[in-house]
């Protein structure tokens, strides 16, 4: 058991930081929505940051709604990581553990976004993924074109201790041949990840597609 617990202990940390790495890289160094190739034209790094959980769904625009979509990750994370540790004294099957820590790694990892990047980062008013329609957050914002400096005042989401945007990065640039009828010409997926919802993704799966060999049918 201990050789199983250092092996998915390792395994989590070097995920989580893997997450993160790519998150600073992106945060640090690409422009609100700024876009280009990573592998050819087919994957693409988006940037870009969603307020609230899978395809920018929120439970709406107040303190509270943003509080209780964070907490209600935490609690998540708690009862997969519980269940990963009865998992592990049970002796269940490695792969199966190397499922579940995926789909905590995921979790995880998008949460420090949340707990975290309104310290780490500067927030800017003006950045338009800071702002949000409803809050009754209004803010100072300044921007300077052509040499002469302009301020408005503009209303932006609640920023804070479990309040940050999480950062996605990677968009898949595939479409459907344009012969077929009423999706033809479009994007295949269009939606935007990360790091942290490939590894949820890929843990769901794994579960799914292998969930016989973790779950053996005993013999009569």
């Amino acid at each position: 058991m201990k050789k199983k617990l250092g092996i998915l202990f390792v395994f989590i940390v070097g995920f989580i930081l893997i997450d993160q790495l790519i998150k600073f890289g992106i945060k640090s160094n690409f422009t609100e929505g700024q876009s280009q190739p990573l592998l050819g034209n087919w994957l693409v790094l988006n940037y870009i940051e969603n307020p609230g959980m899978a395809f920018g769904t929120t439970f709406g625009t107040s303190i509270w709604a943003k509080l209780s979509l964070s907490i209600f990750r935490i609690m998540a994370i708690t009862a997969i990581g519980y269940y990963l540790w009865l998992e592990l004294k049970k002796g269940s099957n490695f792969e199966y553990l190397i499922a579940i820590s995926l789909v905590f790694i995921g979790a995880l990892g998008n949460l420090i976004d949340s707990m975290f990047y309104d310290f780490i980062f500067t927030f800017d008013p003006c950045n338009y993924y800071n702002y949000m329609e409803g809050t009754g957050n209004f803010e100072k914002c300044i921007q300077t074109i052509h040499g002469q400096e302009y301020s408005r005042s503009i209303e932006v989401r609640h920023h804070g201790f479990l309040l940050g945007n999480v950062v996605d990065m990677f968009q898949f640039n595939v479409q459907w041949p344009t012969s077929i009828p009423y999706v033809g010409g479009k994007q295949i997926f269009p939606a935007i990840w990360n790091f942290a919802d490939f590894c949820i993704s890929s843990g769901v799966g794994m579960i799914l597609i292998r969930n016989r060999t973790y779950f053996p049918k005993e013999k009569k």
